[in-house]
């Protein structure tokens, strides 16, 4: 972790994991049609379009930044993502390199299972997103 986080690093994966409490109940298929129909990255793999480059080496979470900014289904990649791949992620994720993702899987798994959600079908069902 880069320090960067707004607040402690726990903290801020028990933020983020509430923030996802509300699409415990979104069935996987329904969060890929929306994440492949709506996401910023998507719309740039449709129009065959690369992102504005500065020509300066970006991280992935400057990357994530300048894609995912203003994408209105943010919450739902990352939902999709914690459900299909959590701790084996790789890539960006609802604008989280996948060091993040891996960090806050276990913050999500464990809310979820605790509030009896919906922790999705299995690695590769729904699949979609910036790998």
């Amino acid at each position: 972790m880069d320090g960067s986080y707004p607040t402690d690093p726990d903290e801020y994966f028990t933020q983020v994991a509430a923030g996802l409490d509300g699409l415990a109940d979104v069935p996987d298929a329904v969060l890929f049609e929306v994440v492949t129909r709506d996401g910023a990255c998507m719309l740039l793999h449709r129009l065959d379009l690369e992102p504005e480059w500065t020509g300066d080496d970006l991280t992935d979470r400057e990357l994530a930044a300048r894609i995912c900014a203003g994408c209105p289904v943010r919450r739902e990649c990352l939902e999709l993502e914690l459900r299909t791949s959590g701790e084996e992620t790789l890539g960006v994720w609802g604008a989280l390199p996948a060091e993040d993702v891996r960090a806050l899987y276990p913050v999500w798994r464990s809310r979820r299972r605790r509030r009896g959600g919906h922790i999705g079908d299995g690695p590769g069902v729904a699949g979609g997103g910036q790998r």
